[in-house]
Order: structure tokens, then sequence, then C-alpha cells
């Protein structure tokens, strides 16, 4: 385990290895390792971290104020040094300060990183078992926003850039859980998907289709009501046209496996068990990229079918 270990989604916090916590004492202090960690791969100017802290400080005055923050930091990190020779979590020149890399830490806004890189372009029906349980723990790491209850600029930058990695990875989990028939925890994941942005209409379609597959028919159609809700309080629009074909589909008591327009996800109609064993990664992928290639075509045809109807209605005055 590691000697110190950093949480920075939801509440921030710091402990020893044995998950005692460390007091970081000053607001400005905490800014100032937590910007260091989000920055850790490179060392940041004294003069740009002083500018950044406190802004609306003289030069001197802000350099004054960053010695003050680096000593009472340093101070509180200390505790967490078993051994004298161990290396400082936090470097400190005279020009520039920076996040040993050397040390020994754990901080999980890495550990997500590390999860979002290892997944990138790889579309979530693919993952196999290592890489699913990966994403699956960095997702469980996301316990809220980062830093909940910081308002800095710089702060709201990294937390949405941190929350669309977030998004990105629980869309893949859900594509994962529908192929594998897996339908109680695409659920899971659609309705923390929706807690981040209610608007999502491609989630609001998957889930009507798991619960659907779930066979529980009654909340698919209830899901439809949830989302022609959330688009008109959040964008005021009304759900799209595939959204709706799915919900005339649903009401029906049918699902079209074969409908281009409805296609979310490759083998989301599907049932657990009917994807053959024999069926290749790359014929997966290809029937994957065939599948955004129909659902492109489909959205092209709707539109030029309302500016066909647009343009005709001169003539019919």
């Amino acid at each position: 385990m590691a000697a110190l270990q950093v949480f920075l989604f939801g509440r921030f916090r710091v402990c020893r290895g044995d998950l005692l916590p460390i007091e970081v004492d000053g607001d400005k202090a905490r800014e100032l390792l937590c910007y260091l960690l989000l920055h850790r791969r490179r060392p940041q100017p004294r003069d740009t971290l002083a500018t950044l802290l406190w802004p609306e400080s003289s030069p001197p005055r802000a350099k004054k104020n960053l010695r003050q923050a680096l000593w009472q930091l340093q101070a509180a990190l200390q505790s967490c040094s078993v051994e004298s020779d161990v290396p400082a979590l936090v470097q400190a020149e005279p020009d520039w300060i920076r996040v040993n890399g050397g040390h020994d830490f754990w901080l999980d806004v890495a550990a997500f990183e590390h999860a979002f890189a290892t997944v990138r372009g790889v579309p979530g029906e693919e993952l196999d078992s290592e890489r699913l349980e990966l994403v699956t723990h960095a997702a469980d790491l996301y316990t809220g926003e980062l830093l909940e209850g910081w308002y800095q600029d710089w702060c709201l930058h990294e937390r949405e850039r941190l929350a669309g990695m977030y998004r990105a990875m629980l869309d893949k989990l859900m594509d994962r859980c529908v192929v594998g028939g897996d339908y109680e925890t695409g659920l899971t994941y659609g309705e923390r998907l929706l807690a981040e942005d209610p608007a999502r209409e491609r989630v609001h379609r998957r889930l009507m289709r798991l619960f659907y597959l779930r066979g529980d028919r009654t909340e698919a159609l209830r899901q439809y009501e949830r989302c022609v809700a959330a688009l008109a309080s959040e964008l005021g629009v009304r759900p799209s046209r595939r959204t709706v074909a799915l919900y005339e589909q649903l009401r029906a008591d049918r699902l079209d496996a074969g409908d281009p327009a409805l296609d979310d996800v490759v083998g989301s109609a599907r049932g657990p068990h009917s994807e053959s064993p024999a069926l290749s990664r790359s014929l997966r992928r290809i029937l994957g990229q065939l599948n955004q290639l129909r659902g492109v075509l489909a959205e092209v045809q709707d539109q030029l079918r309302d500016q066909i109807q647009t343009a005709e209605q001169p003539r019919k005055g």
C-alpha cells in the first residue's frame, strides 16, 4: 500500500497508507497541493502559481503567500514519511515547484486517467475481462465531481474534463452490458449516466431497450416519459424520430432488431446467448462500423425529408 493516498473526487482527503487522515492547514495550501497533483507531469513555475492562487495580490505579496502555503503543505506531508531519506512529495526549487513522481503515493485521479487511456478508442462491446475490470474500478473511483465545493476557474475546467471521461467510461460499460446480456448492471450504468446528464437521449433509448429486454415493458414505456420530460426541461425540445419510433415499437410489444435507425449498440436487441461463439472480434468491429454508418444514413434521410417538405410548403400555399 502506498505511503500516501490522496482523494480528489468528491470531498478532498489526504490519508497515510494506513488510511489515517492527514490535516493540511490552510485553504491555499490545499489548493496548491491539488493543482500540483492535477498537473503532476511537469514542474510549475513559481510565478505562475503565485498569480494563479493570488490573482488580486501584487507579485511580491503573491510570492510571499506562496512560500507560506508551501511551508504549510510540506509540514503537513512530513507526517507520512516513515524514512528520513525518502524524498518529499512536493519538490521546491528557486523557480519552480513540482510533484515528485518517485514518491510512494496513490492518487484517485491518476488511476482514473490511466484506465481511461487504456480503453480510449476501444468499443465497449470489445472490452475484455481485464479492461472491463479496470474500467469498472475506475468508474467506482468517481465518488463525486472533482473537489466538490471548489469553484476556482482552473478547478472547473479540470472538473468538466474528468466528468467527460467518466461519462465515456459509463457509456462503454453500458454497451458491454447490453451485448453481454447483463441487463441489470446496464440499467445501473444508464441511471448513473442520466444523473450526470439527464438529457442524454441515446441513454434513454438504451434504457428503454434494457427494460424491455429484461421483460419490463411498463418501465420501458415510463422511461420514454422520463426522456420526454428531461428533454423539455433541459433543452426545450421533443424526442427525435428514432426515440419516438422505438417507443411505438415497445408500445406495440415488439422490438425490431433489423431497424437501422434504432440500433444504438450492435446486438442490443438480441438475447444474452444468441451471439455465435465463433463471431470474431474483427467481425464485431465491422458490424459496429456498419451499424454506425446505417444510423448516420438514416439521420441524413430524415434531414432530407424535412428539407423537401419545407421547400414544398410555398407551392402548396
